[in-house]
């Protein structure tokens, strides 16, 4: 900086000033300009996170509320349990001559599964056929004797003693005829049991004896297993809490649909319906096991195979329904964001209620028909301006 000064002894000339006679203040300047610097910077960070909302436009993908009915379940893992498993077992003993059942097959009741060797007791209901011929002769001779006695006996001609041994004569052979009529019937019984046959209709399983064998009706294992697979049942377990309502329904008569899952809930394997209630609770687990029904026309659920079983308790009409990806939380509670008219986010609490698969309702909060946000909210603020990027698909369980 030059400075121009006037001295007397120089009239009329100028004279230029040396820069560093004022130096203190090119160093007052550098210092506040320092300062500004820092105040400007340091603040920045503040002030653009303050302003970050209102200058920045968020893409978001949002959703209408929609009214609608929303399904209430009680979810449980359930195994597939059949009405019926029983063990074909021998009733008699004796070496088995054919099994013509195939492993696997599906067999109805009264379908021929095994041939014991009925010989033995052919020639037991022979005998028994033999003994009671012999002594029906007996019998016959007996009252022809009795008859006799009886004209003799009114004629004074034999003692009353000897019509009296008469008489006990005929009550014996006629206790033994049916002592015979007895060994007949057990022999054609024994014929019967040589044939064993399927009790129930059912898959069979895998064969345990080969024919050759001897076989004996205390034998431990038998000869194949049967399980009833139409119908079949589910049993699975609810949280007790749950317990009265489902009781009170099925007092009220109304029968309870009951959906059969895959582990992955994603697919439907049945549908069927409540069949009952155990009689007591689980102490440990604090649930109760319920019992459920289906016709198993098409072999879907195969025994013992484990499976998520939905209960449908209920069904919430005329509610305003969500995705709920929508659905944001807080300490204070639930709230979603919703899409204003001039394309801001607005934090809009709401209380939730029941949800079925990806929907659920709005209790309290929303009305059908608002935008809210299912995509992108994790970035959004109170006031934060939006720009749509489309609007996600309505998923629910009523659309399929």
């Amino acid at each position: 900086m030059f400075i121009m000064e006037t001295n007397e002894d120089m009239p009329g000339k100028a004279r230029f000033a040396s820069p560093l006679r004022h130096w203190w203040i090119w160093l007052t300047a550098v210092c506040v300009l320092a300062v500004g610097c820092y105040v400007y910077f340091a603040k920045a960070p503040a002030r653009a996170a303050k302003q970050g909302p209102n200058v920045r436009t968020m893409p978001v993908v949002t959703a209408a509320a929609r009214k609608g009915d929303i399904r209430i379940y009680l979810n449980g893992l359930g195994s597939v349990t059949p009405l019926n498993t029983i063990t074909v077992k021998s009733r008699v003993d004796g070496q088995l001559m054919k099994v013509p059942f195939r492993e696997g097959q599906i067999v109805k009741a009264g379908d021929l599964l095994a041939e014991i060797d009925p010989r033995p007791f052919e020639v037991q209901l022979t005998q028994a056929e033999g003994q009671m011929a012999h002594d029906q002769a007996l019998l016959q001779n007996a009252v022809l004797d009795l008859k006799r006695y009886r004209v003799l006996s009114e004629q004074d001609s034999i003692p009353k003693q000897q019509l009296d041994t008469q008489e006990a004569l005929v009550r014996q052979y006629e206790g033994n005829i049916k002592l015979d009529q007895g060994q007949i019937d057990n022999a054609k019984l024994q014929l019967i049991y040589s044939r064993i046959t399927a009790p129930v209709g059912g898959r069979i399983g895998l064969r345990a004896v080969d024919p050759g064998n001897i076989v004996h009706a205390t034998d431990t294992n038998g000869l194949a297993v049967i399980t009833q697979l139409q119908p079949i049942t589910i049993i699975f377990s609810i949280p007790e809490d749950n317990l009265s309502e489902v009781l009170h329904k099925l007092k009220a008569g109304q029968r309870l649909p009951v959906e059969a899952f895959n582990r992955e809930q994603n697919q439907k394997i049945a549908a069927g319906y409540l069949l009952t209630v155990d009689n007591q609770i689980d102490p440990t687990t604090g649930t109760v096991r319920l019992k459920a029904m289906f016709p198993n026309k098409e072999n879907e659920l195969f025994p013992n195979q484990f499976v998520n079983a939905l209960l449908l308790l209920d069904t919430k009409h005329g509610t305003t329904i969500v995705p709920q990806a929508a659905i944001q939380r807080s300490p204070k509670g639930a709230f979603v964001y919703v899409v204003t008219a001039d394309q801001t986010a607005a934090v809009r609490p709401v209380s939730v209620g029941p949800s079925e698969g990806d929907d659920i309702s709005i209790d309290k909060g929303l009305s059908p028909g608002e935008m809210v946000v299912v995509e992108g909210a994790d970035r959004l603020r109170e006031g934060s301006k939006v720009e749509l990027q489309g609007q996600a698909k309505e998923t629910s369980r009523n659309a399929k």
